[in-house]
């Protein structure tokens, strides 16, 4: 497209306010952007932090693994179970175990239960993490009911399961050499609307 010329003849006013109209237009367009590249950020902004605690372990934030690692090792580790619920939602919320011992390496599981007290359908989500927060990083989860919400009809009942890991490094970590307790907390939050009960399977909920 051609570059706009001034006219010789033009009057000195009449060109310095096609000036002005150029650059208020290049001003607005630039905003324009500017809002769209934050507002995009802003959505981002949460997932990206997300990630960057599982894959760092940041905050006590634990690890997806998608497959086990190899045998394992001889050193013993107690995992500890948390269960707490926010308030405003009507759930009890329990480990069937306190503790297990596992060895690094070793593939356990482990399930809640938590029950609707309520006379509602109920849709909550649960947040997680580790103590001591340094070990999150060498702590993976394959499975668990914390990766998506979870439905409860009215008085329902359901045993949850989590399959996780202490990943053998935790061994050669200088920070872990004195860590003999994991403790993995969970708390449920209410969701704003319910979503359709999934699907039981004798009676545990889909892995």
């Amino acid at each position: 497209m051609a570059a706009e010329r001034e006219d010789p003849v033009e009057a000195p006013a009449a060109q310095a306010a096609r000036r002005r109209a150029r650059n208020h237009r290049t001003v607005a367009l630039s905003c324009a952007a500017f809002v769209a590249v934050m507002t995009g950020a802003a959505f981002a902004a949460v997932p990206l932090y997300q990630m960057f605690c599982q894959v760092t372990g940041f905050g006590g934030a634990t690890r997806v693994a998608a497959a086990a690692p190899g045998a394992p090792l001889e050193r013993m580790v107690e995992v500890r179970f948390d269960a707490n619920t926010a308030p405003g939602l009507d759930w009890s919320f329990t480990p069937e175990l306190r503790s297990v011992d596992v060895r690094v390496g070793e593939t356990k599981l482990a399930y809640y239960r938590v029950h609707n007290r309520s006379s509602q359908p109920v849709t909550a989500s649960a947040t997680y993490n580790v103590t001591p927060t340094q070990s999150g990083y060498h702590f993976a989860k394959m499975q668990c009911f914390c990766f998506t919400d979870q439905t409860l009809q009215p008085g329902e009942t359901l045993d949850m399961p989590v399959v996780f890991f202490v990943d053998p490094a935790f061994a050669e970590d200088p920070e872990m050499r004195g860590v003999k307790t994991i403790t993995l907390s969970y708390t449920f939050f209410p969701k704003a609307a319910p979503l359709a009960a999934g699907t039981l399977k004798d009676g545990k909920a889909p892995l």
